[in-house]
């Protein structure tokens, strides 16, 4: 019975969440430094891939130090609003957390789209972040940036 309490809750949760227009803006906002952080990811990745002649497997993880800062930085300060609130380290900590779950999706994804599909590093790359992408904004809305 508990069980289908919860349920019930996080239903009533969902459904009075999707109507507030300030989770819409935040939304569009976490889009919007995603957007950012995917092409300083893809041109940090080409970069490694084709100028350094790095390992794809390399340039992901690269490409995801570099973009992790960026989106933590803009997340915290403009999507979510909590540099005035949480502690920035506690936040940092938590950030990271949900991106290295979502790198993990990423990292699968490119691996069988270069090397079970044959695409491309920088096509399959663009596809795997997109891929990871709903992870990411979920851990960081729900978890992260809550206190």
């Amino acid at each position: 019975m508990p069980e289908a309490l919860d349920t019930l809750r996080h239903r009533d949760r969902v459904r009075h969440g999707v109507r507030k227009a300030d989770n819409w803006w935040q939304l569009a906002r976490f889009t919007a430094v995603g957007a950012s952080g995917y092409v300083v990811n893809l041109v940090t990745f080409a970069l490694c891939v084709h100028a350094l002649d790095l390992d794809f497997r390399i340039a992901a993880v690269i490409a995801f130090l570099v973009a992790v800062t960026n989106n933590f930085w803009w997340n915290r300060h403009w999507t979510f609003g909590s540099a005035r609130g949480g502690h920035a380290g506690h936040q940092a900590f938590r950030f990271l957390v949900v991106s290295i779950a979502a790198f993990a999706v990423n990292f699968v994804v490119l691996e069988l789209l270069v090397t079970g599909v044959g695409l491309k590093e920088v096509v399959a790359q663009a596809i795997a972040v997109a891929t990871a992408t709903p992870c990411n904004f979920l851990g960081n809305k729900l978890w992260t940036f809550t206190e």
